[in-house]
């Protein structure tokens, strides 16, 4: 089974439904298989209380919360923090905090699949997490821009 953990670029476009292509990839998906970083989770919230909670978008984003899997940062996910860090500063990468925290969360959340024989796939329209695929392996899909194979 494959993993998809949407950054919370995507999970924006899913609740705004601005991009129907977007939306068309994730209703194709069982909602078990869909899941958000706890820390997407923080970002999306933080966007609500920064408009004053306007209730509909309160609704919306709790409604997009409740509907996926929202993945806790582990232990797991803060070794895997550490050494993609030290990877991608050494190979002269830099992504914001929170962005790097949901990187390593999909990182450990890969090599969790990995060992089950599945596999796990960053969602992001980010192009700062597409220069993570070579040095730390991760797989990163764009929904606004690509085709489903």
């Amino acid at each position: 089974m494959t993993t998809y953990l949407l950054d919370t670029n995507i999970a924006s476009h899913v609740i705004k439904g601005d991009i129907p292509r977007v939306r068309d990839r994730l209703v194709a998906l069982p909602m078990h298989c869909v899941a958000v970083s706890v820390v997407t989770q923080a970002e999306l919230l933080y966007g609500v209380a920064k408009r004053g909670h306007p209730p509909g978008l309160t609704a919306k984003v709790r409604e997009f919360l409740a509907r996926v899997n929202v993945l806790p940062w582990t232990t797991e996910a803060a070794e895997a923090y550490g050494d993609l860090r030290a990877a991608s500063e050494a190979g002269g990468v830099t992504l914001a905090p929170m962005d790097m925290m949901i990187a390593a969360q999909a990182k450990a959340l890969a090599l969790a699949a990995a060992r089950a024989q599945d596999q796990a796939i960053l969602v992001t329209r980010d192009g700062a997490f597409s220069r993570m695929r070579g040095p730390t392996g991760l797989l990163i899909e764009d929904w606004t821009q690509d085709v489903p194979a």
